[in-house]
């Protein structure tokens, strides 16, 4: 199947985000992250939805759960400092 993709996506992924995403992509042996989110993508439109609400931000809709404050700098691994 040769279908026409001429819009682009860009997805900012958590570095969990990123390795599941990779995970699935080298389990079900695809030659791509594209081809894996594509993937992803079908099955998750295929099954049960999510209805949105007033108020609810993009990091709600986060692969893993991180809170209230969902994914901010803060988040990313922090180098030991001495006092």
């Amino acid at each position: 199947m040769n279908e026409l993709r001429a819009e682009r996506l860009q997805v900012m992924l958590s570095p969990e985000e990123l390795a599941a995403l990779d995970d699935f992509r080298f389990k079900h042996r695809m030659p791509t992250r594209a081809a894996a989110v594509r993937e992803l993508l079908k099955l998750g439109l295929a099954g049960i939805g999510t209805d949105g609400a007033a108020g609810v931000k993009s990091s709600d809709y986060g692969v893993f759960n991180r809170g209230p404050d969902g994914h901010t700098q803060s988040d990313a691994p922090q180098e030991a400092q001495e006092d």
